[in-house]
């Protein structure tokens, strides 16, 4: 009981930096996960095209995965210093694996009968990717995006190791000062972000595979 009145206490009383941490922390999450959907849906749909930079894409994400997320940061404060810049172009790369594989695994899996009529009623091959496959993997892509929304939002409370801020600074803050109150309160809105964002997107993805199942029945 003790504990819990400390952690209200410790909201109550840096409740102005914490939500100026958050709203760091979400806007690194927010700005890496557009970044890498920017990035990783092109990939995947060449991907689709090329087998070789299939395989070669698979395998430099897949190996940018094993790199701890404190040496992805450090490596990559060589090039851009410290600041939100390295941060987010750290959580954008941790990011491409979900993106990447999902919007890869949704495109391969459209029905080829699908794509055939598109063919033949004239159709190119970017009108066959908007009009058809996309649309078709959707909820896949949209999985894809949870996974790395949630991704991103936890690896993002190490941003504070190369100056950019977010929750982790509050996190940080408690650990230099061996101060647990100050680590919950920091960890625990994280948590209640990843909890939060996970079933907004949730949602979002299961009516999108709704609309698509609708859509079928209606053909």
């Amino acid at each position: 009981m003790d504990a819990l009145i400390g952690i209200l206490g410790v909201f109550v009383t840096y409740w102005r930096q914490l939500l100026a941490f958050t709203g760091e922390h979400l806007f690194m999450s927010a700005s890496a996960i557009l970044i890498a959907i920017v990035v990783g849906v092109p990939l995947a749909v060449w991907m689709t095209r090329n087998q070789r930079i299939a395989f070669v894409i698979q395998t430099t994400i897949n190996a940018i995965q094993t790199i701890p997320t404190i040496s992805l940061l450090l490596i990559i404060m060589i090039f851009l210093g410290l600041g939100y810049g390295t941060a987010i172009v750290a959580l954008a790369l941790y990011s491409l694996l979900p993106i990447v594989q999902n919007t890869y695994a949704g495109l391969e899996n459209v029905d080829k009968n699908l794509t055939e009529a598109g063919t033949g009623m004239g159709m190119t091959k970017l009108q066959l990717l908007t009009k058809v496959k996309i649309p078709l993997a959707l909820p896949i892509i949209l999985t894809g995006i949870r996974v790395a929304s949630v991704v991103s939002i936890g690896a993002a409370t190490m941003a504070t190791f190369v100056g950019a801020g977010g929750l982790g600074e509050m996190i940080m803050r408690g650990i230099v000062t061996t101060d647990d109150q100050k680590v919950l309160a920091g960890a625990i809105p994280a948590a209640l972000l990843v909890i939060l964002v996970d079933l907004i997107l949730g949602k979002i993805e299961k009516r999108a595979n709704f609309r698509m199942q609708a859509a079928r029945a209606q053909k």
